[in-house]
């Protein structure tokens, strides 16, 4: 009974970094550990920020979660908001990986010597030289997976690195050993090669890491560093925005942007929230409505009661989508990881037996530790760790040439399964720059475009811009007007020989129309569009016939994506916001689809982050660009088909690239288990299969045409 009305204790959250996670193996050991500490409710890793969520009672301490995690060998502490100073994981991995390659090149020249018949004192040379430079460079090298591996080994457990340590190892140990007793083989190139490729692996899946990260730091990065404090005296202050509070009043000047959310409580402004809701054309706000931190006023001052500040905004929870999604799309496990988390000790434990077997029948401790090392090497993953980089390089210098960037090596595999692309409107599947209608533009007489084009050079107006344009490229000549006044919101006003003339919003306040007046001449109408991005048709067409479904999603007004949807024949959603369009992309995802979403702005960077892939325009948000897998520098919607094209053309020849990898090793292993295979031909054997996997991967020098 007293447990019945004990009283409810809401859980806690707590984050924690843990910099040593490195592979799905980690993420499990991890969570697994989290989840028998008592009063814990649940842990969830992210692999891209290297963090755990752990859910939890309020009387489980953070030192508590931490010894946990001590304990299997990770060290942890609480997470720090200010992400964007956290180290990057990349720059201890970039030393190791110099070592290791340098010293496996230089190493190898002087193994072909070897190989190719050097005797007596000079092979004996080379073989002194090999370890001056191998054994240092191993030791500095290794370092990553020694002491992840001592760690493990230390608490009773284990993790990937400790077989490939002790590979390392054994096989260093050995060829040191022939070395000092003049014998004919050495094999510290085979230890260098597999720190080389292992390193290089890291390097490139901590650079995902890092970028994912840095796509949240620059969308925090929208909103201002502080804002000026009205106090009740009507004295002013500068203000850091993480000091910032609820009930603060902030002025605002015109060209600043909002470090905070808040309600207006004096004056009026047009403000850009174009990054925030996707939506193209400039919003009045007036007194008593909301205004959102990272929105840009326009035109004047403004006064706004803070309501929500620091990590309450909506920018802050637009950040934390776009982290959270990057934890659901770090759960999917790459072909080669999930090859290797296999293969790595089934191989070690092979070269055991191997060892053992040849003991028990009558080879001496040397003779078995040979042909164990031969095992190690013409089994070293190096063919099959390549299978997928080595694709993904050439495929994404192909894409390159063709102005795809690709950010994410990874992203053409989850690209190449894809059937459902979600498309932006604004500034993806349109050129996001308004143009004049053609047909009004020529209904004009010569004067009233040559005054159109003078008041239209005083605006910076996004329609104004727009209509200088075009009536530049027309060779119109701007008429000499006096007494130019634009007023923010309502248009430009001035005289042209003693007339009034002005270029101003039209009567009902469309955002897609100007109104040209002349003295007491009838007012003339000049409409714009958003003009669709060159081959749209096409593009759509080709996905189509690729078997992909596109739906136009956007921020947009219902009448303008509809014009869209209905010139495209595609079916649309309007008027979404960042938080619908991620949950869109989610229940896709729920219903058995891989999603493409295509975007641009920093509204689309949760459902860019959540979809399966996603691509984004060159001429994207900061954000955008930060959260795509690919960025496309051309105007041509084709961009998106042909990369389609190129990650499915990849994904047959990584395939192939396993299938050589695996038929390699069914024919070699059992040849170096029943000591048909020396250490040197292991050697020899392992690198053409490496080169075999590279030249086959060479075949996608032109995957994007």
């Amino acid at each position: 009974m007293a447990e019945a009305l004990a009283p409810q204790v809401a859980p806690e959250c707590t984050q924690l970094a843990v910099p040593g996670m490195h592979c799905a193996g980690c993420m499990s050991k991890v969570e697994s550990a989290l989840a028998q500490v008592p009063g814990v409710l649940s842990a969830r890793v992210n692999l891209t920020s290297r963090t755990v969520t752990v859910t939890h009672d309020e009387v489980v301490p953070v030192r508590t979660l931490t010894q946990a995690l001590g304990g299997i060998g990770f060290e942890a502490q609480p997470r720090r908001n200010d992400s964007a100073n956290a180290p990057s994981a990349v720059r201890p991995l970039l030393a190791p990986l110099a070592v290791a390659a340098f010293a496996a090149m230089n190493v190898m020249l002087l193994s072909v010597s070897v190989w190719s018949g050097a005797e007596g004192s000079t092979r004996e040379m080379f073989h002194w030289l090999s370890a001056l430079i191998a054994l240092p460079a191993i030791a500095f090298a290794g370092r990553p997976f020694f002491s992840s591996a001592w760690r493990a080994v230390r608490r009773g457990t284990t993790n990937m690195d400790v077989p490939i340590s002790i590979g390392v190892i054994v096989a260093s140990g050995l060829s040191l050993y022939e070395v000092v007793t003049a014998g004919r083989h050495a094999w510290f190139d085979g230890a260098l090669m597999l720190l080389t490729f292992l390193l290089a692996g890291r390097v490139l899946d901590a650079m995902m890491r890092d970028r994912a990260r840095a796509g949240v730091d620059v969308l925090l990065s929208q909103a201002a560093q502080g804002a000026t404090i009205v106090h009740g005296d009507g004295t002013v202050a500068w203000l850091e925005a993480e000091r910032l509070e609820p009930g603060m009043v902030m002025r605002v000047a015109a060209g600043e942007r909002l470090a905070a959310d808040g309600e207006v409580v004096r004056g009026g402004s047009r403000f850009d929230q174009s990054i925030l809701t996707g939506e193209s054309a400039p919003v009045n706000v007036a007194v008593g409505e909301t205004a959102l931190a990272g929105m840009l006023n326009l035109s004047s001052p403004i006064d706004i009661r803070v309501s929500h500040a620091g990590r309450d905004t909506t920018l802050a929870e637009i950040a934390r989508l776009m982290e959270a999604s990057t934890q659901n799309r770090s759960r999917y496990v790459r072909i080669a990881d999930r090859a290797a988390r296999l293969y790595a000790p089934a191989v070690h434990t092979l070269a055991a037996i191997t060892v053992a077997g040849w003991l028990v029948a009558g080879a001496s401790l040397y003779e078995a530790l040979v042909i164990g090392v031969a095992v190690l090497i013409i089994t070293c993953p190096c063919a099959l760790g390549l299978a997928v980089p080595v694709a993904q390089v050439v495929a994404s210098g192909s894409l390159m040439r063709a102005g795809i960037m690709v950010k994410d090596g990874t992203a053409l595999e989850r690209l190449a399964g894809i059937d459902r692309a979600l498309l932006d409107k604004t500034g993806t599947l349109t050129l996001g720059r308004p143009v004049p209608d053609d047909v009004a533009l020529k209904s004009l007489e010569a004067k009233e475009r040559s005054i159109a084009l003078a008041l239209a050079s005083h605006s910076s107006h996004p329609l104004s811009r727009g209509l200088a344009k075009a009536l530049a490229a027309m060779s119109t000549e701007a008429a000499p007007i006096r007494e130019v006044q634009e007023r923010p919101g309502i248009g430009v006003f001035a005289q042209y020989h003693g007339q009034d003339v002005a270029l101003s919003r039209p009567e009902g306040g469309g955002g897609s129309a100007v109104a040209l007046s002349i003295g007491a001449a009838p007012v003339r109408l000049i409409t714009f569009a958003d003009a669709l991005r060159p081959d749209a048709v096409e593009a759509l067409d080709r996905l189509h016939r690729m078997g992909v479904i596109c739906t136009i999603l956007s921020g947009d007004k219902e009448e303008a994506v509809g014009m869209i949807a209905s010139d495209l024949r595609l079916a649309a959603e309007a008027e979404v916001d960042p938080a619908t369009k991620q949950a869109i992309v989610g229940l896709e995802r729920d219903a058995g689809h891989s999603v493409l979403m295509v975007g641009d702005g920093l509204n689309d960077g949760p459902a860019l982050a959540a979809a399966d892939a996603s691509m984004a325009p060159g001429s994207s948000t900061d954000v955008g660009l930060q959260a795509a897998d690919m960025v496309f520098v051309q105007d041509s919607l084709l961009s998106i088909p042909r990369a389609v094209c190129a990650s499915r053309r990849t994904m047959t020849v990584v395939k192939q690239n396993f299938t050589l990898a695996i038929a390699y090793n069914v024919l070699a292993v059992p040849l170096a288990v029943f000591g048909f295979v020396t250490p040197l031909v292991a050697a020899i054997a392992m690198s053409a299969s490496s080169l075999l996997v590279v030249a086959n991967s060479l075949r996608l020098v032109r995957a994007a045409r």
